[in-house]
């Protein structure tokens, strides 16, 4: 039995006169994440990637689980492959079905003639096929309307198809067609979610973060790197960018108003932000940031903070309530890891009373007394940097 992985476009399928760029993007990416698995043969047809194995030690069940994770597909299926004949795909529907049907009681059959100088028609089709199945699996019923599985039959360019339901894919743009952002990743719930969504949309990710070493220790940064890898599920590799804070939060301590603490905390954490996503060729910078969560997250502070910078901020998270971030990484498998009592920079001299309402021109003048540029320059000149590759790193 030849088994192929299907891999359905899904936006891609409207990008008209673009499309040919974001298959190119798609089948790199495919072709990536087959790296180690074996040998594979892959092509592009109809507004599907095929991913046939050439050799038997391929590992397909791996490369099945990473194609679900790819950003770009709809539907991943693993389907039976057999030559164009009837006699080749009824000889399978009887033969090599029944064991994904297994604990069923009810079935359908869907055909799909996409080459039409094949013999039946799709209806046709469709019959002779759940009349093998039938033959196989005598105890099965035709239920047209609500089925416990739907098997489909198609007829493509190069082979006969046949399976048993596809699985959803990642679905989103594929990454690259959307250009490149640097994401502030903390060790908390909202900014790995927030990564996610910006990468669902085709942007190329890597990420910035701040620790303050003797205040937060290594497995608080080694719970950041952890976070990283989740994100490696989807992203295929993260680039982390780790910048110190330390001493600018000793200075901040030392020389302000300590209700504008975080609010200039986090302006020098942007300032920091968009100066290594220019040296890393990003164009945009995404947090986590959910409109008032904490206080450095009111419309005002918001405000302030996005003043320090003059490139685009994306707030996937916006406009969500904490229970809709929290379904979101449960989904992608982060959550747990970010709820690990490990401290973060935000947490380091947090002010009891912090401003939740400021003023631009207030918080200007104690940025001033601060003086953070040159900190700032000694913080970014000795940023280090980590290349994740799931559970492997550089």
């Amino acid at each position: 039995m030849k088994e192929l992985i299907l891999c359905k476009y899904g936006e891609v399928i409207l990008k008209g006169l673009n499309k040919a760029h974001f298959e190119h993007i798609l089948m790199a990416e495919v072709r990536r994440r087959l790296e180690g698995l074996g040998t594979y043969t892959t092509w592009w047809c109809q507004s599907t990637i095929y991913i046939e194995p050439e050799t038997d030690d391929s590992d397909l069940d791996e490369a099945y689980r990473r194609m679900k994770l790819v950003f770009g597909f709809a539907t991943v299926t693993r389907a039976i492959a057999v030559d164009k004949t009837p006699e080749a795909i009824l000889e399978a529907a009887k033969n090599d079905l029944p064991d994904r049907l297994y604990g069923i009681r009810s079935f359908k059959v869907e055909g799909k003639r996409s080459d039409k100088r094949f013999p039946m028609s799709s209806p046709q089709l469709a019959a002779e096929v759940g009349g093998a199945i039938l033959t196989a699996m005598p105890h099965l019923k035709v239920d047209l309307h609500k089925p416990d599985a739907v098997v489909r039959v198609e007829i493509r360019e190069k082979y006969a198809f046949l399976h048993a339901g596809a699985e959803k894919g990642a679905g989103g743009l594929p990454a690259g067609g959307s250009g490149r952002a640097l994401l502030l990743l903390s060790g908390g719930i909202d900014s790995p979610v927030a990564g996610y969504m910006i990468a669902k949309r085709g942007a190329v990710i890597e990420a910035i973060h701040f620790d303050s070493f003797p205040y937060t220790s290594d497995l608080a940064r080694e719970k950041v790197m952890d976070l990283g890898r989740k994100l490696c599920a989807y992203t295929g590799r993260l680039k982390v960018n780790v910048i110190s804070l330390t001493k600018i939060q000793e200075q901040l301590r030392r020389t302000v108003n300590e209700e504008y603490f975080t609010l200039l905390l986090r302006r020098s954490m942007m300032r920091l932000s968009e100066r290594m996503a220019k040296a890393r060729f990003c164009d945009a910078l995404i947090t986590g940031e959910s409109l008032g969560q904490v206080a450095s997250q009111t419309m005002q502070a918001l405000g302030v903070t996005d003043c320090a910078v003059h490139m685009p901020i994306f707030r996937p998270c916006i406009g969500m309530d904490k229970e809709e971030i929290v379904q979101i990484a449960r989904r992608i498998d982060t959550f747990e890891t970010s709820i690990l009592p490990y401290e973060d920079c935000c947490t380091v001299f947090t002010p009891k009373h912090p401003k939740t309402r400021p003023e631009l021109e207030k918080v200007l003048i104690e940025e001033a007394k601060a003086d953070l540029a040159s900190l700032e320059d000694e913080a970014f000149a000795a940023a280090e940097q980590v290349t994740l590759h799931g559970y492997a790193e550089e």
